[in-house]
């Protein structure tokens, strides 16, 4: 028989202190990340001069990838280059933008583009390898919607250059240049301003390699108001919008384009 004797607390005390006790280490705390650096701040926008518009900028890289790859994918015959305002007619005008299909059209436009980025795109491949028939041109508006110091005759000059690198390009083709479209409310001054570009760059049509074709009044009701069902920010079309400028544009596109 087991005999047991009870242990005065002294005792317990003395044999727990002879006995190592172990205890599990917590994994030690990574070191504080360093505080998070303040993001830049934001680049103040260049002033714009003279030169601005008229010295090739390179904008989106990527576009232009896509570009040089629809060159490789065959004939281009009808050539479209410009901002935003060309960019979305294959998307949001879909219908009036299939009926350029028998031309074998491509749509070398990119949103946000001023003359100087588009002078960067054909002077760095976007006009290499192809010969269209026609090529349709309409730039100029983000040169003054994006820059309260720009002159419309700085725009009208990057216009000028544009045209000026194309022909030297493209020995063949023909180039419709379009009036810029009105953008906001009669006698703003974007309104205006373009306008003022508009009378510039007519003065660079000769009636044979390059013709100049301003639809403008196509998008205005009698006050000279855009209609909200035809560019519903006054600046961009919408699918009517699109069929208004395939209408007004085609009687002398087909006629290059025989």
């Amino acid at each position: 028989m087991i005999r047991i004797v009870p242990l005065s607390i002294t005792t317990v005390l003395a044999i727990l202190s002879l006995t190592p006790v172990t205890y599990a280490q917590s994994p030690a705390a990574p070191p504080a990340a360093p505080p998070a650096a303040s993001p830049p701040a934001a680049k103040a926008q260049q002033q714009r001069t003279a030169e601005s518009a008229v010295t090739p900028a390179v904008k989106d890289r990527h576009r232009h990838d896509q570009f040089l790859y629809r060159i490789k994918q065959g004939e281009v015959g009808l050539l479209f280059l410009g901002d935003s305002i060309t960019d979305a007619w294959p998307r949001t005008g879909e219908w009036s933008w299939l009926k350029f299909a028998p031309y074998k059209p491509a749509d070398f436009g990119i949103s946000g583009d001023r003359t100087e980025h588009l002078l960067w795109r054909i002077t760095n491949g976007e006009l290499d390898g192809i010969s269209p028939k026609v090529t349709v041109v309409m730039i100029g508006t983000n040169n003054i919607g994006h820059s309260s110091d720009e002159k419309p005759e700085w725009a009208a000059a990057g216009v000028k250059k544009v045209l000026e690198t194309i022909h030297a390009k493209l020995l063949q083709t023909k180039v419709l240049l379009l009036g810029v479209f009105p953008r906001s409310t009669p006698g703003s001054p974007h309104r205006v301003a373009v306008e003022e570009i508009n009378k510039l760059i007519a003065l660079y049509a000769d009636g044979e390699k390059t013709r100049y074709l301003d639809i403008s009044k196509s998008f205005l009701d009698p006050s000279g108001n855009i209609p909200d069902d035809v560019m519903p920010d006054k600046l961009h079309p919408n699918a009517k919008g699109y069929d208004i400028w395939y209408e007004a544009m085609n009687p002398v596109l087909s006629e290059m384009l025989k």
